[in-house]
């Protein structure tokens, strides 16, 4: 699946702003990084959500949340912001693009999940790559679960297993 040693030593990290809440979605997000970790080092990190938004404007809110996922990179990440606005890919097309990744990210690849009004200026500023995962909108809670299913349904595509059918 790799042509060098960078798959070995990449990380693969999915950054989230606020806990996961319903207790169907924990039990299916934990299971497929479960079974991703199969493949890849692959984790999720949690930003807790802000406390008292309700007297700030989206905005400040925004730039709180933005200053919060800065902190959580570290020097070397590859960072990309999970985006409406950014490329849309089939489960294949994504598949190929994370085998380019393990071999030419050397530390960490990130994805970031943003808060509930999208990233402040500063996280884009500092993001490689936006990944759109479709045209729709879902709940943010949602998008983790899709999200993590096609990270392993990528790892099943590039190992040959029988997870993914065209």
């Amino acid at each position: 699946m790799c042509d060098n040693q960078n798959c070995i030593n990449m990380k693969t990290t999915l950054l989230v702003v606020g806990r996961t809440v319903e207790q169907h979605y924990i039990t299916a997000i934990n299971d497929y990084i479960q079974r991703t970790k199969r493949f890849i080092t692959f984790d999720m990190e949690v930003i807790p959500e802000l406390k008292n938004t309700k007297n700030i404007s989206m905005e400040l809110q925004k730039e709180k949340e933005g200053e919060l996922i800065c902190k959580a990179f570290q020097p070397g990440d590859v960072i990309v912001l999970l985006d409406e606005h950014g490329k849309e890919m089939r489960s294949l097309e994504f598949a190929e693009w994370m085998k380019r990744k393990m071999n030419t990210v050397n530390k960490r690849l990130v994805f970031v999940i943003g808060g509930p009004y999208g990233f402040s200026q500063k996280v884009y500023d500092v993001a490689h790559e936006k990944i759109s995962m479709s045209k729709m909108t879902f709940s943010h809670q949602m998008i983790r679960l899709i999200f993590v299913e096609q990270i392993y349904r990528a790892m099943t595509i590039l190992n040959g297993g029988p997870y993914h059918h065209e």
